[in-house]
This record gives structure tokens, sequence and C-alpha cells, in this order.
């Protein structure tokens, strides 16, 4: 999974999954939505394909890459699953919530 955060800190990438969310696209179709050059959307691509977040399949000539649903989701469940933890910390934050309400 830490492939997985380490590839949607960059903004570009965040921007390839958005497209691909929508449909799938090869690498030229996903650069004609950028003002960088095609080896390093194909970079950016491969960083995503490592980390399991797309999917590539050769159709002829193109490789099309299509968004990972199932590791995008993994990672978000596990985000939620962080977020709505009854940590001690937040436990703590709640405490100090209801103190300050009380005074």
């Amino acid at each position: 999974m830490n492939d997985a955060f380490k590839a949607l800190a960059d903004p570009t990438r965040r921007t390839i999954l958005q497209l691909l969310k929508e449909k799938s696209m090869s690498a030229g179709e996903v650069a004609e939505h950028f003002q960088i050059s095609k080896p390093s959307i194909s970079h950016h691509l491969n960083i995503l394909k490592q980390a399991g977040l797309v999917l590539d399949e050769r159709q002829g000539q193109n490789i099309i890459y299509t968004l990972h649903t199932t590791v995008v989701a993994d990672v978000i469940g596990w985000m939620f699953s962080i977020a709505h933890s009854d940590t001690p910390a937040k436990k703590n934050r709640n405490h100090i919530k209801d103190e300050e309400e009380s005074e």
C-alpha cells in the first residue's frame, strides 16, 4: 500500500486517475490532457501501474490503461478506517471538546 500512497502524492498522477475514472485510455490519449512530454506521461503511468492503481492491456499497437478500482477501493477503505477509528488521539480530542463546551 506504500507504493499506492507514494503514487498518489503526485498531482499529475492524481489527475491521470481522474481521467481513467471516466474511461480507459492509451498513453497518447492521456498525454493530450497535459502539457508535459509523452515519456513523462509514460513514466507516471508506469508508477501508477507498479502501485497497482492502474491496469494495462495491449490492444494492437496500443497499450490501454484502466483504473484498477479494487486497489483504489482498498486504499480508500484503509483511509476511512483510520479516520473513523476510535484512537486514543481521537478520544483525547473529543474529551477536550467536551470540556470546552461545559465551560
